[in-house]
């Protein structure tokens, strides 16, 4: 599960697959008008309502009808296999992760003809360069890049500032605060080692590509066993060794430990926005000066993207880009339709769902290219209370945000090897090789060879 669904695991975990009518017979649309089926795994109760609601407007202006079906992310490869199967795919599927379209892409599910038709026609011009590089292979535009969000270190500015230390942006960096921070009542770093949560392969993955370390070659060989992935097996083990908290640390410890001012740094998504600005009530940071002040994490806290290890050749970030996808066999024309009113006339809309972690994939139109991203910083974030993120967050650190996605880099993805990327997602074994580590049943070099012979016998497996 990607961090951009994690604080509500558990609700997301007691959603089936559902199937939701949505904006069937608007006033505009008649008995013969155009019918279409989506999927979406973004099956969160409030995202699936706001979603309706575009849905509605989208067919009152085109007469295209709408069902739209919710399948829960760990019920996605099942479904899509089943469905696959009995050549009954949907016509439009939303809320895809790279390692996602990438698989339909191996089994020749995507009709990249009509992902490339809706970014001509919106202009490719108008969208993030890189996202549309992650959508790609070679010529071929896979899917059309929706939005963004970026895997961040997160450290308390205010003990950096005092204690006289640089921001966290190299391993080095780390390292050094990591060991002047550290005390009885504060860690220097807290980070995830619990060997069933994709939230350590989300940040150790973060952690490796700084150092320059892949999953695989150009070729589609295995190199998880590299001296740079040693590398970076050898900084992560000795920072959740010697400078964190006792015990197996996962996506809610994690949180926990910097809410409550228990840590000086930690790696989260940017889905953490809105709930250190007090926004959210079942995530409400809780460390002493946060009495007073309940946004005051937000205020005292900096943010780096791109890291920098000592083997890797430029900094380095791990982020996701979710895409929209039209499969082969649909009813081309009003799926095209569909998908560039939710990058258009929906866009905002759709981005407003949730601005933390939906940063726009298409920055703007021709005529304002910074209109969606200039939106976006605007746009009211939270449950429970809401308020833009520019409330909260200086200039400064929204333009951190702005600028990440020119550092993504993905596992995997760049050399076709997505297909693997879903399967290691469903074993897992890099963050077995991460909780080995951290436990001391293994040193660095053999959790990298571990790691990569696991990945290699997945590799072998498949079709």
């Amino acid at each position: 599960m990607s961090t951009t669904k994690r604080r509500n695991a558990a609700a997301a975990a007691t959603l089936l697959a559902l199937v939701i009518p949505a904006a069937c017979g608007g006033e505009d649309s008649g008995a013969d008008a155009d019918s279409i089926t989506v999927w979406t795994t973004d099956t969160l109760p409030d995202r699936v309502r706001a979603t309706e609601a575009i849905i509605d407007r989208f067919t009152k202006e085109t007469g295209v009808e709408v069902e739209l079906v919710g399948v829960a992310e760990d019920q996605f490869t099942q479904t899509l296999t089943s469905a696959a199967a009995a050549d009954e795919l949907p016509d439009v599927i939303g809320s895809l992760s790279l390692a996602s379209v990438r698989t339909l892409d191996a089994n020749n599910l995507l009709d990249t003809d009509a992902a490339a038709a809706v970014v001509e026609s919106l202009g490719a011009d108008t969208f993030s360069q890189e996202a549309l590089a992650l959508t790609s292979d070679g010529d071929a535009q896979l899917s059309v890049p929706s939005e963004i969000w970026s895997q961040l270190l997160i450290y308390r500015k205010d003990l950096f500032e005092d204690a006289g230390l640089q921001p966290p942006e190299t391993y080095d960096d780390i390292i050094a605060a990591a060991e002047e921070l550290n005390s009885e009542g504060v860690a220097g770093f807290v980070g995830p080692t619990a060997p069933a949560d994709t939230f350590t392969q989300q940040t150790f993955e973060h952690i490796a590509l700084a150092n320059g370390c892949e999953l695989v070659d150009d070729g589609g060989g295995v190199v998880l066993d590299s001296s740079q992935c040693v590398g970076a097996f050898d900084f992560y083990g000795n920072l959740v060794t010697n400078y964190s908290v006792p015990g197996a640390q996962d996506v809610d410890t994690v949180r926990a430990a910097y809410f409550a001012g228990k840590t000086a740094m930690i790696v989260w998504s940017t889905f953490i926005l809105d709930e250190m600005a007090a926004l959210r009530n079942d995530a409400l940071p809780s460390c002493p000066e946060c009495r007073d002040d309940p946004a005051f994490l937000a205020k005292n806290s900096g943010f780096v993207t791109a890291l920098q290890g000592p083997d890797g050749e430029e900094p380095a970030q791990f982020g996701e880009v979710v895409s929209w996808a039209i499969p082969t066999g649909s009813a081309t024309e009003p799926a095209q339709q569909f998908v560039e009113y939710f990058m258009s006339d929906g866009y905002v809309d759709w981005i407003a769902i949730a601005p933390e972690g939906k940063f726009p994939a298409r920055e703007g139109t021709a005529e304002e290219p910074q209109e969606y991203v200039d939106t976006w910083a605007t746009l009211p974030v939270g449950v429970d209370k809401k308020a833009p993120l520019s409330d909260f967050y200086p200039p400064e650190v929204l333009e951190v945000l702005r600028t990440g996605p020119e550092a993504f880099d993905r596992w995997g993805i760049t050399q076709g090897q997505g297909d693997l990327i879903g399967a290691i997602m469903g074993e897992l074994p890099v963050p077995q090789a991460v909780a080995a580590l951290a436990s001391g049943e293994v040193d660095a070099q053999t959790a990298a060879e571990d790691a990569a012979q696991t990945v290699r016998s997945i590799q072998e497996s498949l079709p």
